[in-house]
């Protein structure tokens, strides 16, 4: 039964087949919540519509855009480059997530392997983590040398300064969640047959090592989030918010004509 204080909007949402779907695929019935995942489905429609038309204004004007994740394990990156780019022309944009580097690549200019990823005019990349590996994981976890990780600390922003003039547009995102919400996502993850491969020996220290990755993260933030490539951060806690907030950044950041979107 409805509660009686919903108004008719909210039991329309509810009444819908994404509102009834989420009521019975929820082991409790919980209406404020299924009205909250589909007011949240409803608004993503609009703005994936929004990006499909940011995507067309990018190829039309041959921009180069360059879209950063970075943040806690687990804290939603990838779900939520698969919601920006679920509709989008595969043709005109790619997601980058590059492996462990091998001995050839260990030898190069740090950032060479991803200079031969950077978009093309008209394309869009996503990096489901970036060269900011070597600001966080690779100390942290001792993959790289503090010697190394300096001299990238000192020629990041000249790195990205040169992109910026060069004609790229560089937009970068650090999801972050709570100690808590790591753990809880974790545990998910470990007893998920779909995906407990997601599950890494970096992933396993995470926690433990949640004080240094803190430590380096605002290292990050101070040296890097600069007037022509600043940090957005996402609280990235509630998943649905965070995803929301990703887009709306993307959306109003790019000089397309972006239609506001009211919530419902």
């Amino acid at each position: 039964m409805i509660e009686p204080n919903f108004s008719d909007i909210e039991v329309m949402l509810l009444n819908q087949p994404k509102g009834l779907l989420s009521l019975l695929f929820n082991k409790e019935v919980n209406l404020r919540r299924s009205l909250r995942y589909v007011r949240y489905e409803k608004q993503l429609e609009r703005y994936q519509a929004e990006l499909i038309k940011l995507q067309n204004w990018v190829n039309e004007h041959n921009e180069k855009v360059i879209v950063i994740f970075e943040g806690r394990d687990s804290a939603g990156k990838g779900g939520a480059i698969r919601r920006i780019t679920e509709f989008l022309n595969p043709r005109k944009y790619r997601i980058v997530a590059l492996p462990k580097p091998d001995e050839n690549e260990a030898q190069q200019w740090y950032f060479q392997r991803y200079v031969n990823t950077l978009p093309k005019s008209g394309e869009i990349v996503f990096y489901d983590r970036s060269w900011y590996n070597r600001a966080i994981v690779e100390p942290v976890n001792g993959f790289c040398s503090q010697e190394e990780y300096q001299t990238f600390m000192n020629h990041v922003n000249d790195f990205e300064k040169m992109l910026v003039e060069s004609g790229f547009r560089i937009i970068k995102f650090y999801f972050s969640i709570s100690k808590e919400e790591q753990q809880a996502r974790f545990k998910d993850i470990i007893l998920s047959p779909e995906k407990k491969w997601k599950y890494s020996e970096v992933d396993r220290r995470a926690i433990e090592l949640w004080d240094v990755y803190t430590e380096y993260k605002l290292k990050m933030f101070e040296k890097t989030n600069t007037e022509i490539c600043p940090w957005n951060i996402i609280e990235g806690n509630r998943k649905t918010e965070a995803r929301i907030k990703a887009i709306k950044h993307l959306l109003s950041t790019i000089p397309y004509n972006f239609q506001k979107i009211e919530n419902l």
